[in-house]
């Protein structure tokens, strides 16, 4: 998939150190998140089991996503923890290609493109675009995947556009089916990925979406946290 526009709506920090404690009893801190040109999209709800909550994020040659209401200072929160598990991977998903583009999981950090800090051209770039979408792309994004297949390199170029990187954090069918905890740096990671610093302000969304592979997964994510 793309960048896509998002809106923004900053708040306050939970609680001292933390922006974020994500356990999913509800949705409401979420909206949806889709495409103009993808008709079919994933779903997502809160699953119950022996007392505990869970987000399901189900697709079927289908893609959207639901992204975080708020958004953050890296620089002051820029560790993330996670706990992911997939039902399943995709037979014909291939990160380096357009055709091969979907994760049953995916966490996207989305960072905001600041007018004041950019050169002559990248305002003209983003002002055309925001004359087609009425608003902003984002500058660039990180995605955290679950990959359907291994890869010698870390970081990888997103097949549809150079802003946006891939970090497998877990690949292959080894861990199919099993709960899989992830801390990272975001600040770290997208130096490594990009080669410089990232915009101070991010966001938060997640994805599920087989609409290039034609396949179809059920995935679950424990929690999200965001703190310092």
């Amino acid at each position: 998939m793309g960048l896509f526009a998002v809106w923004f709506n900053p708040q306050p920090c939970i609680s001292e150190g933390i922006f974020l404690r994500e356990d999913f009893n509800s949705l409401k801190e979420w909206k949806p998140l889709t495409f103009k040109k993808i008709k079919v999209h994933s779903t997502y709800s809160v699953e119950e089991n022996d007392g505990e909550t869970f987000l399901k994020a189900e697709s079927n040659r289908s893609a959207s996503g639901i992204i975080f209401k708020r958004e953050f200072d890296v620089y002051r929160y820029p560790r993330l923890r996670w706990k992911w598990k997939v039902s399943n991977i995709y037979e014909k998903g291939n990160a380096l290609t357009k055709e091969g583009d979907d994760y049953p999981i995916r966490i996207y950090v989305i960072f905001k493109y600041d007018p004041q800090r950019a050169d002559f051209w990248t305002k003209a770039k983003y002002k055309a675009a925001k004359l087609v979408y009425g608003e902003y792309p984002p500058h660039s994004t990180i995605n955290f995947v679950w990959s359907s297949r291994s890869y010698d390199k870390k970081y990888i170029t997103n097949a549809y556009t150079d802003r946006a990187k891939i970090i497998p954090m877990n690949m292959g069918k080894g861990k199919v089916g099993l709960w899989q905890t992830h801390e990272v740096n975001i600040l770290v990671h997208y130096k490594k990925a990009f080669g410089k610093g990232p915009p101070v302000t991010g966001s938060l969304a997640i994805m599920n979406d087989s609409d290039n592979t034609g396949e179809s997964s059920v995935s679950y994510i424990d929690f999200i946290e965001i703190s310092e």
